[in-house]
């Protein structure tokens, strides 16, 4: 049986889900201009939140643009201009607030814990330390981590909701 990817009312609000997402950048594909890694070195929790949050909102922000330029362009009776499909995109970039799109990062760890716990990622023994400011002691190292085996070779339906995966239908 095959799980449908979208709701039957309302849809997603996201272009695309945090589990997709963390899948394909721990892959190295760098998703959605974001940069690319290599996979066996893999990236710490605060990059890969980091990076989610700016490709949500350049494909937000590319999405309301793109919707503006085709009503104003159906309301003209002329053809879409690209040029300005980029220049609103920059704008409603520029305008948009980091906190807006997307999870909090308590949240985003939370998830990225129960990643951890169905055995889809693990670290990769490589750390490195962290500040909070100049004046405090230092933080919790930033650990890297990895997709493993069996998080290559989940499928899409599981990594679209791994809450499901994890605890199964009840």
């Amino acid at each position: 049986m095959t799980l449908p990817l979208r709701p039957q009312r309302g849809g997603f609000l996201r272009p695309f889900g945090c589990g997709w997402f963390i899948w394909e950048f721990l892959l190295g594909h760098g998703p959605n201009g974001s940069p690319p890694i290599d996979p066996d070195a893999g990236a710490p929790q605060a990059d890969i939140f980091h990076y989610y949050k700016v490709a949500l909102m350049k494909a937000t922000a590319l999405d309301r643009a793109t919707r503006v330029e085709e009503r104003k362009a159906r309301r003209e009776k002329r053809s879409i201009d690209p040029e300005n499909i980029e220049r609103l995109a920059e704008t409603y970039l520029a305008r948009m607030p980091y906190k807006a799109q997307g999870c909090r990062y308590h949240s985003f760890v939370i998830y990225f814990s129960n990643l951890y716990r169905l055995g889809w990622v693990e670290p990769t023994g490589q750390e490195e330390a962290s500040a909070f400011q100049d004046h405090y002691p230092l933080g919790p190292p930033r650990r890297y981590y990895r997709l493993t085996k069996a998080g290559r070779e989940a499928g899409d339906a599981a990594w679209s909701n791994p809450y499901l995966a994890l605890y199964g239908e009840g």
